[in-house]
């Protein structure tokens, strides 16, 4: 795979035949690999679109290139998933972020539930939101994903259950599948999937259908909470016998869905 950079539609809006100057990340990078100019490199813009770029001078800060044709790598999972996430402390939320993003997924939700131990908000939430959105497009930049997921703003996991349930788009649509980790009797992903939709489905499936799954912080969801998400229309779904940890879970979820709709 060439090397591949993110260029923002709020930096240089991409199109075939343009030429101009790479924003400094880029630039180093390139600098980094002693590329040439007619060294070849791939740039997207993070909404699906991508193309083939010619590196046309290497400046001493600055490296040129000339935008080539667009190129047509569909590496999206067919159907958008959606993780909320209690969100873990420390590292956890990076490495959960970027491995998401390489296992296709949607957007991320960062939550704040009564066992959290991360409790971010004001300027502090901000500034990481921010930061998880450029481990994202990290992510992409390695993986081939021409469309990178979006981290939305932290929210309470009351106000946010509270935004869903009265979402009239989201509530009433059929194909908008929500699924709570639990730890209680529940049925199987698997099998839920295969419920929402059969292998047949599947086949046809389309990014208008969408899963949105719910998983708590250390400790989980209190029982509370876990009630209050049933109570509101979505399912119970099991992981298995096993308790994961936070950072787990949701990408364990994301992968079932993968190999369901792509394997």
């Amino acid at each position: 795979m060439l090397p591949r950079f993110h260029i923002g539609i709020d930096q240089v809006p991409l199109s075939t035949g343009l030429v101009f100057g790479l924003p400094d990340g880029a630039s180093r990078h390139i600098q980094v690999l002693r590329l040439q100019p007619g060294a070849l490199v791939q740039l997207f813009d993070g909404r699906g679109h991508e193309w083939q770029a010619t590196v046309t001078e290497m400046g001493r800060k600055v490296v040129t290139v000339a935008i080539g044709e667009p190129l047509h790598h569909n590496r999206e999972l067919p159907v958008q998933v959606t993780l909320a996430i209690g969100m873990p402390a420390n590292d956890r939320m990076d490495a959960l972020v970027e491995k998401a993003a390489e296992l296709g997924v949607f957007a991320i939700q960062p939550l704040i539930c009564e066992r959290s131990v991360l409790r971010l908000d004001g300027e502090r939430a901000a500034k990481k939101v921010a930061h998880w959105q450029a481990v994202a497009i990290s992510a992409c930049e390695q993986c081939g994903r021409a469309t990178v997921p979006k981290v939305l703003e932290v929210r309470s996991l009351s106000s946010w259950l509270h935004m869903q349930t009265h979402d009239t788009g989201a509530s009433e649509s059929p194909s908008v599948h929500r699924g709570v980790l639990s730890l209680r009797e529940a049925a199987t992903l698997s099998t839920w999937i295969d419920a929402c939709s059969p292998v047949v489905g599947r086949r046809t499936a389309s990014p208008v259908v969408g899963y949105v799954f719910l998983s708590g912080p250390e400790g989980g969801l209190s029982p509370a909470e876990e009630q209050a998400a049933l109570a509101s229309g979505w399912s119970a779904i099991s992981l298995g016998p096993r308790v994961l940890r936070a950072d787990t879970a949701p990408l364990a979820a994301l992968s079932v869905i993968g190999s369901a709709y792509e394997l």
